[in-house]
């Protein structure tokens, strides 16, 4: 890009660039140098808005969480409405899409990006976490509705749900898992935990 032009919203366009890198060429491949040959930008533009590479990914995780808790808001709000098992389902395809598990990735690959993370007050794997979270809260509005049992142990369930979910996404070389599939696992988890009719 040529020098003095102006870019609108560089965060966004420099994240997206490493989404596109980290899905085209996996965790290895991503640097600073990758993502601002993407964005088509000079490398010094990404430095002129972070104060390092692990800052700049730390603040593409914390983006991705706030999708995360936006799209919990809105599986909360479906509570008592459709299926349990097809909201949960769809959820968790959701949550898993390339990009979050190219970037769960990530995580466990950059030891710089984790320590970051931590400092940042993130405990466990994030993106996968705050997926936990997400499902709980929808499980606890179910409760709530009466759909799920009063003594359903939610505090387990919930990281059941996505670690599983996570499992069967986690294969980036291979397409995603069958809607079928994802339904049928969390029909299996909350069995017990579901009020009939399940469907």
């Amino acid at each position: 890009m040529p020098s003095g032009v102006h870019i609108h919203n560089v965060r966004g366009q420099l994240f997206e660039a490493a989404e596109r890198v980290l899905l085209r060429d996996g965790p290895d491949a991503l640097t600073s140098r990758a993502v601002t040959e993407e964005a088509h930008c000079a490398k010094g533009v990404l430095h002129r808005h972070f104060t390092d590479f692990d800052a700049f990914l730390a603040e593409l995780v914390l983006d991705r969480i706030r999708g995360i808790e936006e799209r919990a808001t809105v599986l909360r709000a479906a509570a008592g409405t459709g299926s349990v098992v097809d909201n949960l389902a769809g959820a968790l395809a959701d949550l898993f899409g390339p990009v979050t598990v190219a970037i769960v990735a990530l995580i466990t690959f950059r030891d710089g990006l984790r320590a970051r993370l931590r400092r940042a007050g993130l405990a466990g794997i994030p993106l996968v976490a705050q997926g936990s979270a997400m499902v709980a809260g929808y499980l606890t509005a179910e409760r709530e509705s009466g759909r799920v049992a009063d003594d359903a142990d939610i505090d387990t369930l919930a990281p059941v749900l996505v670690g599983a979910g996570h499992l069967l996404f986690a294969d980036r070389t291979s397409a995603p898992p069958q809607i079928a599939a994802v339904r049928r696992m969390v029909a299996t988890v909350v069995a017990g935990a579901v009020r009939p009719p399940l469907v």
